[in-house]
């Protein structure tokens, strides 16, 4: 399998304009910054999948052009808004999303979200939040987010304190006028993204979100960091059969981190639960590796 991957990984990494190692892409840049995403690769599954398909056989799209930053937190149409949340997973940072009425105080919302943690479904794919309700901005001056931080905020150990740290930073800097944040009033050396970065999984999925209605085929989104920046996705459903398949690259791979966006078809008869698998096929043995399990509801599909 390496070595049909090889050849063809190498050729679209050059097309899609891969970065030198240790550069690349951490997500979607807040809007109004000077930072821009990655290139972004694309790729379905056409036909209909089967059970058990390696991504060497495979097709995929020619990757797209880089993407630019995207602007969080604008009010929908239907008077609603929707923020991403980051929380922690298994020692690392892992984001949602909600959606809610519209407000002035996007910052406010998405704190007082984030304290209020996961929801069922999402504690049950294992998510969960250190940061502790009374965690607020205020203000917001020259792309710094100063917090008045409740007491204890930093309890726990200097790990766990670091990633409620990650939490709040990834959550705030969305928004197009935070960049960094201060967690107390005299904090001269404000963190950002780039701060907390090792604390990403390998691979990082944004959409879909644990919850979300899908229908075929799925565009699936995130950011990773694999061998030869090949991102596999596989659409299940609620007995656990494999019903699509797909892969794509990363804008970059081992070494460095890539914007990815996949769409995934499949097929079954009837509407209900199942969930989309993003994964690395293992360069020693080409088993599953980094799986991203996301539980979704299925629409049918033909």
């Amino acid at each position: 399998m390496r070595r049909l991957i090889t050849p063809l990984a190498a050729l679209l990494l050059l097309a899609a304009g891969c970065a030198p190692a240790r550069t690349g892409t951490l997500g979607p840049a807040p809007a109004g910054s000077s930072a821009t995403t990655g290139a972004t690769a694309t790729g379905t599954a056409p036909g209909t999948p089967t059970s058990g398909t390696s991504p060497d056989t495979r097709t995929r799209s020619p990757a797209a052009g880089p993407t630019g930053p995207t602007t969080a937190g604008t009010p929908g149409p239907d008077g609603t808004i929707t923020v991403e949340l980051w929380f922690a997973r298994d020692g690392r940072l892992v984001p949602t999303r909600r959606t809610r009425p519209a407000t002035l105080t996007t910052s406010r919302l998405a704190l007082t979200e984030l304290a209020a943690g996961p929801s069922g479904a999402e504690t049950a794919a294992g998510m969960a939040t250190l940061v502790p309700p009374g965690t607020q901005v205020s203000r917001i001056a020259g792309g710094v987010a100063t917090l008045v931080p409740p007491t204890g905020f930093d309890t726990g150990g200097a790990a766990t304190a670091r990633l409620r740290r990650a939490q709040v930073v990834w959550t705030l800097t969305q928004f197009p006028s935070v960049r960094r944040v201060a967690f107390t009033t005299d904090d001269t050396a404000p963190t950002g993204r780039d701060d907390y970065a090792d604390l990403l999984p390998p691979i990082v999925v944004t959409a879909p979100a644990v919850g979300d209605r899908v229908t075929s085929p799925v565009t699936v989104t995130g950011t990773a960091e694999v061998f030869e920046a090949t991102v596999s996705v596989r659409v299940l459903d609620a007995a656990g059969r494999e019903i699509g398949t797909a892969f794509t690259l990363a804008a970059c791979g081992s070494g460095c981190r890539g914007a990815y966006r996949v769409n995934v078809g499949y097929r079954r008869a009837t509407a209900g639960p199942g969930r989309v698998e993003v994964y690395e096929v293992s360069a020693h043995d080409g088993s599953r590796v980094n799986v991203v399990a996301i539980p979704v509801v299925m629409a049918a599909a033909g």
